[in-house]
């Protein structure tokens, strides 16, 4: 049987192996479910930088950028981080580079794993059904908020896992335990028992309380976004 290990924040990762295993890599609010938003409405590729700097030198090559910092758009950046501005007219068939707080850092981070899929509630029966078919363990890798912990994401890696146990995955550690713990008190009423967490009072502030709700919808898209060297592409456009 294969395993589901959850690593809930970045600053945890190194002690985790990457070996063999699918890498799994949430950030609810935004990141994972903007990519998502973005393949599916026809984007080309990805580029997921970790700083400014890179995308600023990429814009110089000629390329759109779509970058945010602390939830709000940068000043030189094409596109803010709203699921809303990247429609099929401004984006399909073109390459994208996206930088963000939390979420391109992380995948970043897991570069060189031999698998690297993104996931979030919009594409969750899609990345379930993919992994399901792999043979490999997997780690969910949760981006957090500055390298720590937050709920939304241990909310997914919950979520998943649920899904995995159904296709006879297994589990060997606390973090899987608490994660589907917070997601059994959560799933029944998701909408309210987000509004206690720290995000979603933060992006409330900044205007977004829609976007919130957005992120949480489920399967409402079929795409596997997928790390391929320096790019991001959807799986299922090469399947």
């Amino acid at each position: 049987m294969n395993t589901i290990e959850v690593c809930l924040a970045p600053k945890l990762f190194n002690n985790y192996s990457i070996d063999n295993k699918i890498v799994v890599v949430v950030d609810i609010l935004r990141a994972t479910t903007i990519i998502t938003t973005m393949f599916q409405n026809g984007l080309s590729k990805l580029i997921p930088v970790k700083n400014l700097y890179e995308a600023q030198n990429y814009q110089k090559k000629g390329f759109l950028i779509a970058a945010e910092r602390n939830g709000k758009k940068v000043d030189f950046a094409d596109f803010d981080n709203s699921p809303y501005t990247f429609t099929t007219d401004a984006i399909k068939g073109k390459t994208l580079v996206y930088s963000t707080t939390n979420g391109t850092n992380t995948i970043n981070l897991v570069k060189d794993a031999e698998r690297v899929v993104l996931a979030s509630f919009l594409n969750l029966k899609a990345i379930t059904d993919y992994i399901s078919k792999q043979n490999k363990d997997i780690l969910i890798l949760c981006s957090g908020w500055k390298g720590n912990y937050c709920i939304e994401d241990a909310l997914f890696a919950g979520s998943l896992t649920e899904q995995l146990l159904e296709k006879q995955f297994v589990y060997e550690d606390d973090s899987v335990l608490t994660s589907l713990e917070i997601w059994h008190t959560a799933k029944k009423d998701l909408l309210h028992y987000i509004k206690n967490i720290y995000q979603y009072e933060r992006l409330v502030k900044l205007g977004l309380e829609g976007i919130i709700n957005y992120c949480f919808q489920t399967d409402i898209s079929d795409v596997i976004p997928a790390l391929q060297q320096d790019y991001v592409i959807d799986l299922k456009k090469i399947t």
